[in-house]
C-alpha cells in the first residue's frame, strides 16, 4: 500500500504540473502577476494532491515573522530556507505576496514550466560562473526586494538529505549585506516525508517553521554563522518533533 500511493503521489505531481502549465499558457501572454496567481494555484493543487494520494498534510509556522510594510501586506525581505525535498521548491508559494525563488538556470530551461518562472521573475543562477552568477543574482534580487518581494533562498545550494551534514554556502550571507533588508531564517522536516532522489512518500504533517527575522545590517559574518544554527536547531527540533508523533518514518 504505501509504494502504491507513493507511485499514485509521484504520478499526480507531474500530471498535474503539466496540465497547468499546458492550460494556463495563454496568461504568458498577460502581466506578470498572471504567471505569479497561477503558480500559486498549481501549487496548491500540488498540496492538495499529495495529501490526497500520499497523506502528507502541511503547517506553516511563523507567518507573522515576515516584515510587514504600514498598510500590512509584506515588505522586501530574504526568507533562508533549509532544503530537505521538492516540497518547499513551491509550498511557500501560496502564503507569500509576492515570491521570488532563487533557483538553477536548468530549470529555466525546461518548456513551459520555464517560461512560467521567467515571466513570474523568478530569479535564475548559474551555479558554475560562482563570481559573475553571484554579481547577476545579486542585481536581480535587489530589484526584486525593492518592489517589495519576498526572496526565498535555499543556503545551502541543494537538497540534503535528513540528518546530513550542514554545508552553507556564503552567497546568502553576501547577499544579506547587499540587500540591506531583513532575512527571515527556516526550518522543514519536509525530507522525512517527501525524501530527495527517492519516488518513496510517508504519510504525516510536514512543518516549515519561519522564525524571527534577523534585523538589516548586523555583521556578515556572524549573521552567516547565526543563520546556520538557527536554521539548524529549527530543522532538528521539527524532525524529532515528527518522528516523535509518527513511529513509521524511516531512521
Amino acid at each position: 500500500m504505501p509504494r502504491l500511493r507513493s507511485i499514485a503521489a509521484n504520478a499526480a505531481f507531474y500530471i498535474n504540473v503539466i496540465l497547468w502549465m499546458v492550460v494556463c499558457s495563454p496568461i504568458l501572454l498577460g502581466p506578470r502577476h498572471w504567471s505569479i496567481t497561477a503558480m500559486k494555484g498549481w501549487a496548491k493543487s500540488t498540496m492538495w494532491l499529495t495529501r490526497l494520494t500520499a497523506g502528507i498534510a502541511w503547517e506553516i509556522r511563523g507567518l507573522e515573522n515576515i516584515p510587514r510594510n504600514p498598510d500590512g501586506t509584506m515588505a522586501g525581505c530574504i526568507i533562508a530556507c533549509k532544503h530537505q525535498s521538492t516540497w518547499e521548491t513551491f509550498g511557500l508559494l501560496p502564503y507569500l505576496d509576492d515570491p521570488a525563488y532563487i533557483l538553477k538556470q536548468e530549470l529555466m530551461r525546461i518548456p513551459l514550466f520555464g517560461w512560467f518562472c521567467a515571466k513570474a521573475d523568478m530569479i535564475s543562477v548559474e551555479r558554475a560562473k560562482n563570481a559573475q552568477a553571484l554579481r547577476k543574482m545579486t542585481k536581480a534580487a535587489k530589484k526584486a526586494v525593492d518592489a517589495n518581494r519576498q526572496l526565498i533562498i535555499f543556503p545551502e545550494g541543494t537538497r540534503k538529505a535528513v540528518g546530513a551534514q550542514p554545508d552553507y554556502k556564503s552567497g546568502t550571507a553576501h547577499m544579506y549585506k547587499q540587500l540591506a533588508v531583513p532575512m527571515v531564517p527556516a526550518g522543514l522536516n519536509s525530507g522525512l516525508f517527501w525524501p530527495r532522489r527517492q519516488g518513496k512518500r510517508y504519510p504525516g504533517t510536514l512543518v516549515i517553521s519561519l522564525l524571527p527575522a534577523i534585523p538589516a545590517g548586523q555583521d556578515t559574518k556572524q549573521v552567516r554563522a547565526e543563520l546556520e544554527t538557527l536554521v539548524e536547531a529549527e530543522t532538528d527540533k521539527l524532525v524529532a518533533e515528527a518522528r516523535e508523533a509518527n513511529t513509521q518514518l524511516p531512521a
